[in-house]
């Protein structure tokens, strides 16, 4: 297999990919963004897909709503300074000094290394039924998230390679002749040298559909109900975790990724080898969301949500690895900042590296569940705030690291303009200052977003993060 080619292929393409997301849908939603990922009372069209679908049931303000093309993605890390940061991804040429190799370990120690995502809602379509039959809406999104937790074994086995302090414990003598050193019989599992570290990423198509619908009206109080469906293909993952002496390691790619398989696409029956090219599907899977959504009184809004109930299996392209002896890695460590290539060579199928791979038939994973909370305030179309709390549910690829907790807030200082704004924290991502802006008319919307305008430019902490869409529209119906 090509060293470029297994695990990180998914983080380099999330990368390298034109904006075509650790899976926080809002991304995608350039005003949600503006606020730090606040949305949950927020939400009222197809916005809601992914957050609470019982939103749609709310009294409604348009008949029709739809997008084309709304896109956000962001990038950042909690370990990194920004120097560095930027050296990795450009593969800095400088060559590595023992003081730069030192503090590269340090800083490539951490729970955040990375965390990556790009999301993207190609479109978006609500309609109001008539009656108080509550709403309906339909998307179809594209989803690109990738994560890199590493303790201070796999930062110094990274930068090191067979110099890193745990190798030459067990291996003290430098392999230079090209073959397997034995196995040192005193060695520990792979779990526990690498306990801590994930390297997760996950590329996905999704299609939805929701349905929210109101079930009781009283005076000062209303309450609405509602479900999602969607229908995921999926393009490739790669997820390994380390943790608490249990060692999870599997990958499933697409052809887009060009994986060379080598005999193991023709001589082991136990793989579905799909060939070809493109973003050809290697898995299928269901997800459903479920929400409540009420009003009490004319102004204070309340919504609570579980989303992404369900699995993915995974058929096509599948490896998997099991615990193992640490063995001497065959790599002399990175001379340069050239460390992600470093983490595909570490990590794929070849004889000398941290795993063994065999083939599967299949491999079955959770979707990465969330619970969602929020309150908020609504005083009229000039300004509406709301706090959200999301917390993970599982530890799958493409889930939150960490419960996120923002606050939010829309206000119309003109008839024509929104600004947003607020604080948000956790997720992986630290404390957030967001800032966005959109031109509205009474059937169109476009507008620009961040979800951390220090981290665009902190030295410590760095995130870069931007939404955008210029193609919104709200048909019928009052603000």
């Amino acid at each position: 297999m090509k060293a470029s080619a297994i695990t990180v292929s998914l983080l380099a393409a999330g990368l390298a990919l034109p904006l075509a997301a650790r899976a926080q849908n809002e991304l995608s939603n350039f005003s949600a963004t503006g606020r730090g990922g606040v949305i949950n009372t927020f939400a009222s069209d197809y916005q809601v897909i992914g957050i609470n679908p019982a939103n749609l049931g709310r009294v409604p303000n348009f008949r029709v709503a739809f997008t084309v093309g709304e896109v956000g993605a962001g990038i950042g890390s909690q370990s990194l300074s920004r120097t560095t940061f930027q050296n990795l991804l450009s593969k800095g040429s400088q060559t590595l000094s023992p003081a730069d190799r030192a503090s590269l370990v340090t800083q490539l120690t951490g729970d955040n290394v990375l965390n990556l995502n790009v999301d993207t809602n190609l479109l978006g379509l609500a309609i109001t039924l008539p009656s108080g039959l509550g709403g309906i809406a339909f998307s179809s999104r594209q989803r690109v998230a990738g994560h890199l937790a590493f303790n201070r074994n796999t930062a110094d086995i990274l930068v090191n390679g067979q110099n890193a302090d745990v190798i030459r414990q067990y291996y003290p003598t430098p392999n230079t002749s090209g073959n397997p050193t034995p196995t040192n019989p005193n060695a520990p599992f792979i779990s526990t040298v690498l306990d801590g570290t994930s390297i997760q990423a996950a590329v996905t198509n999704e299609f939805n559909v929701a349905y929210g619908v109101e079930v009781i009206e009283n005076t000062g109080f209303h309450l609405s109900i509602g479900a999602g469906y969607r229908y995921i293909q999926g393009i490739g993952i790669a997820d390994i975790r380390a943790t608490g002496g249990t060692l999870t390691a599997y990958t499933s790619l697409s052809p887009v990724f060009d994986v060379d398989y080598g005999a193991l696409a023709t001589n082991a029956a136990n793989f579905n080898y799909e060939a070809g090219s493109g973003l050809k599907p290697v898995g299928h899977g269901h997800g459903f969301d479920v929400g409540l959504a009420a009003e009490v009184g004319k102004i204070v809004r309340l919504g609570a949500s579980v989303t992404d109930l369900g699995s993915m299996t995974w058929t096509g392209n599948v490896l998997e690895a099991s615990d193992q002896k640490l063995q001497q890695v065959s790599s002399t460590g990175v001379q340069t900042y050239d460390v992600l290539a470093e983490l595909a060579r570490q990590f794929d199928v070849n004889n000398r590296n941290l795993f063994t791979y065999e083939t599967a038939k299949e491999r079955t994973a959770a979707l990465p569940t969330k619970l969602r909370l929020g309150g908020g305030i609504r005083i009229s179309k000039l300004f509406e705030a709301g706090l959200d709390v999301t917390a993970p549910l599982n530890k799958v690829a493409g889930n939150l690291t960490a419960p996120f907790v923002g606050v939010g807030f829309d206000v119309r200082p003109l008839s024509w303009l929104k600004l947003s704004s607020g604080i948000s924290g956790g997720a992986g991502y630290g404390t957030s200052l967001p800032v966005g802006l959109t031109l509205v008319t009474s059937v169109w919307e476009a507008g620009i977003s961040t979800r951390d305008v220090v981290g665009l430019v902190s030295e410590n902490s760095p995130y870069s993060s931007a939404a955008f869409g210029v193609l919104r529209f709200k048909i019928g119906g009052s603000e």
